[in-house]
């Protein structure tokens, strides 16, 4: 019975909810903001709607019936000058009112009255600007993403809006405090040219980037920007962060700088090196290794080690043991660092040399072919 009571409600109200939509029947001339203050030497371009409610098709003409001295009002339709529109049954066309008011405008509050005739109906739409009532200077300054992450070796571009809330258009200087050794720079959004002030018109906003680069040595940490911007008058800043996360770099070397060294075919020769760490997280894990001429030995003590601390370096021996076959001459031996993902290389020239004991052999095998001709001449001669 509830069930069937509530369809008959809905069925007898639902006609009379839309007899009640339809009930107005007439032309109206609307705009969002009716009264609305004015700028100097500023041209208004004033949106304006026709509504047709439940009347036949019709061309309906525009009018301003009432204008203040000295200004001029038009009518603008697609881009054109129109003094009417065609409006179809319960449908509305968009018009633009531009307004130009004279150049010396005196302050004060100035009245228009819009028109809209239909065939028999009409509409109207009263105007009430003022001039001279300024909104006083005021600017915001946010960041979309103020914390980003990353290496010391990134750039990290920060994206920023200016909001200029003041009646007037303002050049807004900018400016930052950062640590010591970060650069940062200014450019406007979607554009690479450097800049220290952006012009931001009354009641609009702009974007810009904020790049920061932090120095190569910097550890890993939190680091603070603000940023500020001033028009002399109102001032803004907001607060970036820059999270600096460590990285390591190696760096392979010899104590004195020298990548060369003389050793014997053979015979193991000890070589110094340093593994240095140049960034700004230690180095875990560090392996060493080489690539040699063939039947060479390289060993290295250590082999690995397990840690190099940030801005530190390490002393590892290489035993360099050239090919006992080894003819004399200069080859070049590449010493490997690798460690999580980074790794340093450094080429090293060894100059093979004959060993002094084999020219001691050769000599005394010389000596003893020439004591042997020398004794078989001294015997055998005499007969």
């Amino acid at each position: 019975m509830g069930v069937l009571l509530t369809l008959l409600l809905l069925f007898v109200s639902t006609p009379a909810l839309a007899a009640q939509e339809r009930a107005y029947r007439g032309l109206a001339l609307s705009t969002p903001y009716p009264a609305q203050s004015l700028r100097p030497a500023e041209t208004l371009a004033i949106p304006l709607s026709v509504h047709n409610f439940g009347l036949p098709p019709q061309v309906v003409q525009l009018r301003v019936e009432r204008v203040p001295e000295g200004w001029r009002a038009s009518f603008v339709g697609d881009g054109r000058a129109i003094d009417a529109v065609y409006v179809n049954p319960d449908t509305e066309r968009s018009v633009t009112l531009r307004l130009d008011p004279p150049k010396k405008l005196g302050k004060g509050s100035y009245s228009l009255l819009l028109v809209a005739q239909g065939a028999a109906h009409r509409a109207e739409l009263p105007l009430r600007l003022q001039f001279g009532e300024v909104l006083p200077a005021d600017i915001g300054l946010k960041a979309s993403l103020p914390t980003l992450q990353g290496s010391a070796s990134a750039t990290f571009s920060y994206e920023l809006t200016i909001e200029n809330r003041s009646g007037q258009d303002a050049l807004v200087n900018l400016s930052a405090d950062a640590p010591p050794g970060f650069e940062v720079s200014f450019t406007p959004a979607f554009s690479s040219q450097q800049v220290t002030s952006l012009p931001v018109k009354a009641g609009e906003s702009r974007d810009f980037n904020v790049r920061v680069q932090p120095p190569r040595r910097a550890t890993a940490d939190r680091y603070r920007i603000v940023v500020h911007a001033d028009t002399g008058r109102a001032r803004a800043a907001t607060e970036l962060t820059v999270v600096v996360v460590g990285r390591p770099q190696l760096a392979l070397r010899t104590p004195s700088g020298v990548l060369s060294g003389d050793a014997y075919a053979g015979e193991a020769t000890p070589v110094t090196l340093l593994v240095e760490n140049t960034g700004t997280a230690p180095a875990r894990g560090v392996a060493l290794s080489a690539l040699a001429p063939n039947e060479w030995k390289v060993t290295f003590d250590p082999k690995e080690l397990a840690a190099v601390p940030a801005g530190e370096r390490v002393q590892v021996t290489a035993t360099l043991t050239p090919s006992p076959r080894s003819l004399a001459g200069d080859f070049n031996v590449t010493i490997r660092a690798d460690a999580e993902g980074e790794s340093a290389s450094m080429d090293y020239r060894v100059t093979v040399r004959t060993s002094t004991w084999w020219g001691l052999v050769g000599i005394a095998v010389v000596a003893a072919a020439l004591g042997v001709v020398g004794f078989a001449v001294a015997r055998y001669g005499r007969r």
